[in-house]
């Protein structure tokens, strides 16, 4: 069978989706990835993909452009006739849906995070609701990583009826290259933040709340993982660091160190997303998690047992459930991540998510 899988780029198929793209192959099929090549092209060529490589602009809102896109998906998919098509992420499961659509093509769209736009009525949510409604038409099935984006999709009737329904435990975490990492006891208790600096991944409260733990204990480090295109953060982080109790590493590709050296990774995200996958994986390295209560955030944890949930946007409560932390043991601690790698391989296996992509495979 001839499968082919769109998505925003190769860093992201490779991290997320290359364990599905290789069981494929094992099994025979023929697969074709679309996307953005950025990192990881060669490891994917290696596994046996054959690669289309086309800008997709994931920021842009430029509609000339979005009709450019949704031209090259017509004419890659008229070239290569797949059988069926897995899209991923917001452009792909919208204009490669659109022609998969009007070409007749098998395709199941994984929804991956409805994006900023949805989250407040206006404009803009009723644009991307329409464009999403039409992505996914024609869909035989659709993959969703949250119950929260399933209500959603059925409140603003964008569920097509004869669509059978999934919901996947996101993208799933991959048990063996994140694995349960040693507990390290030590004096300074390293707390982590891992995203990129973005307002709405948090990094105003984690700043501000760091600053104001710092200011009552000296044991204590912050730590921050993650890309920035924002000076006004960049500032901040600097003028954090100056004050001794923030480190920052930027962006980094192997994270095992870092979940290695922190006793608690600290998630106040409240960026609409499918599944945190730092979440997944800092929970697969045992490690005690602090993060919003939001759909995508609050699967992941169990409170009181893994970690532990905060109200959106509220630094108050950040701030007291690092305390709260603080006050623990450092067996409790590594009980916290204990249970929480436990969690991981019961629920969040991502050969979960490998066998229902196969056998979605097999009722299409």
């Amino acid at each position: 069978m001839k499968v082919t899988l769109i998505a925003n780029d190769t860093t992201f198929i490779y991290n997320l989706r290359r364990e599905i793209l290789a069981k494929l192959i094992e099994e025979g099929h023929q697969v074709t990835v679309v996307c953005q090549s950025l990192s990881h092209r060669e490891e994917l060529e290696r596994i046996g993909c054959r690669l289309y490589d086309i800008p997709i602009g994931r920021r842009s809102t430029n509609p000339l452009a979005d009709m450019k896109l949704l031209g090259k998906f017509f004419r890659i998919l008229r070239k290569t006739k797949p059988d069926v098509v897995f899209t991923n992420n917001i452009k792909p499961n919208v204009y490669a849906g659109i022609a998969c659509r009007v070409l007749r093509i098998t395709y199941v769209p994984n929804i991956t995070g409805l994006g900023t736009p949805v989250e407040n009525p206006g404009k803009l949510r009723f644009l991307a609701t329409c464009l999403y409604k039409c992505g996914v038409a024609g869909a035989d099935s659709i993959f969703f990583q949250n119950e929260e984006n399933v209500r959603f999709f059925e409140q603003h009737h964008m569920m097509p009826k004869k669509s059978r329904v999934y919901l996947l435990p996101g993208s799933g975490v991959n048990l063996q290259t994140h694995p349960a990492l040693p507990y390290s006891p030590g004096d300074v208790v390293h707390f982590l933040f891992v995203a990129r600096l973005l307002k709405e991944k948090g990094i105003e409260l984690y700043l501000s709340a760091a600053k104001r733990i710092a200011q009552k204990h000296s044991n204590v480090m912050f730590h921050i993982c993650g890309g920035c295109d924002d000076p006004k953060y960049l500032e901040a982080v600097k003028e954090a660091e100056s004050g001794g109790y923030v480190q920052y590493h930027g962006e980094q590709n192997d994270m095992l160190p870092y979940f290695q050296m922190a006793h608690c990774v600290v998630h106040p995200s409240y960026y609409p997303e499918g599944m945190s996958n730092v979440l997944l994986e800092a929970a697969a390295s045992a490690r005690p998690i602090i993060a919003t209560d939001r759909s995508g955030c609050r699967e992941t944890v169990e409170v009181g047992k893994t970690g532990y949930l905060i109200p959106i946007k509220d630094e108050d409560a950040l701030v007291q459930a690092l305390e709260d932390f603080l006050q623990l043991t450092w067996e409790d601690r590594a009980k916290l991540g204990h249970a929480g790698r436990m969690k991981m391989e019961h629920e969040f296996d991502r050969q979960i998510v490998v066998q229902k992509y196969l056998d979605t495979l097999g009722t299409n």
